[in-house]
């Protein structure tokens, strides 16, 4: 016994200082985290409560003044409404797009790698690029859309500067840019799953297809989630593609809930009532991803 105290007892100032290294080398990721991250929040929720103006000496506690602004605000409603709009058209268009990408260039052939790299190549560009590029093709007189569909006899519309049509097309530049991450995402969970699940159901007479909704789903189910979760927040907080193609127009028609908070915040200057919008959003992202977390469960059985 008394061996076993000592031999505790010597190992209790090892562990200490083991411990002690450990938490010196993330202190700077964790003041930075606190800095860059934490801070900032703290101080949105508290300038939401504020009549902060930039264009203003004094700042007033206004407690929910902000809010009660906010919801009575007709803009603010239709921007709300068009964010989830862009959520519900990128979601599962992006999610049916990146499993059918990964189905088809999961396995090798050849050339198989030039249309990998193709897919994947605007992930790495720059969102205000990507954005002018495509704001260019879709341009209404001189736009390789119009120019095409001139050729074989169809007017094209004015895709950018149309009510209905603005929201769409920047659905569809965000879901381009994004499909080679989530595919990549895919690849890599298809390739996990074990070959023998195929083999066995093909000598049962099972198709392609009843493979893949059968097996493959079931067993990428967890990646699927990832996937969900990863694209809600983004198409949430979209703001790039939309402040490159159409500055929120025409009118108000594709104001998303980022592109509102900067304008209210750097070009009316009302950090206050842009910090309540942003507190909006961010309780928006908390209670969707809660929700797609709390229904895990249903559909993900990779859980003991």
């Amino acid at each position: 016994m008394e061996k076993i105290t000592k031999t505790a007892g010597k190992r209790r100032p090892l562990e200490y200082r083991d411990s002690k290294w450990g938490y010196l080398f993330i202190m700077p990721m964790l003041i930075g985290f606190l800095i860059i991250t934490v801070l900032p929040i703290i101080a949105t929720f508290v300038y939401s409560t504020t009549n902060k103006n930039m264009m203003s000496r004094t700042t007033d506690f206004i407690g929910l003044g902000n809010y009660i602004k906010l919801f009575g605000d007709k803009i603010f409603q239709s921007t709300m409404l068009q964010t989830l709009e862009f959520t519900v058209l990128l979601l599962p268009s992006n999610l049916i797009l990146t499993l059918a990408l990964a189905a088809l260039l999961k396995d090798k052939f050849k050339g198989c790698g030039f249309f990998r790299t193709a897919v994947f190549t605007p992930v790495v560009t720059s969102v205000v690029v990507w954005g002018v590029l495509w704001k260019y093709i879709f341009q209404t007189d001189n736009g390789l859309v119009n120019a095409f569909l001139k050729m074989i006899g169809i007017q094209g519309p004015q895709w950018l500067m149309n009510v209905d049509l603005a929201i769409p097309v920047a659905v569809f530049v965000t879901l381009v840019k994004g499909l080679g991450m989530n595919m990549v995402i895919f690849i890599g969970a298809m390739l996990d799953v074990p070959q023998d699940y195929y083999e066995a159901s093909s000598l049962d007479g099972a198709t392609k297809m009843k493979q893949f909704l059968h097996i493959t789903l079931p067993n990428i189910a967890p990646s699927i989630f990832l996937v969900l979760i990863l694209t809600t927040i983004g198409s949430l907080k979209v703001f790039g593609q939309i402040k490159a193609l159409t500055e929120g127009g025409p009118g108000t028609s594709s104001y998303v809930m980022v592109y509102y908070i900067y304008q209210q915040a750097f070009e009316n200057y009302r950090f206050g009532y842009a910090s309540a919008a942003s507190v909006i959003l961010f309780l928006m992202i908390v209670a969707l991803t809660l929700f797609q977390w709390n229904t895990r469960k249903r559909w993900i059985h990779y859980e003991n």
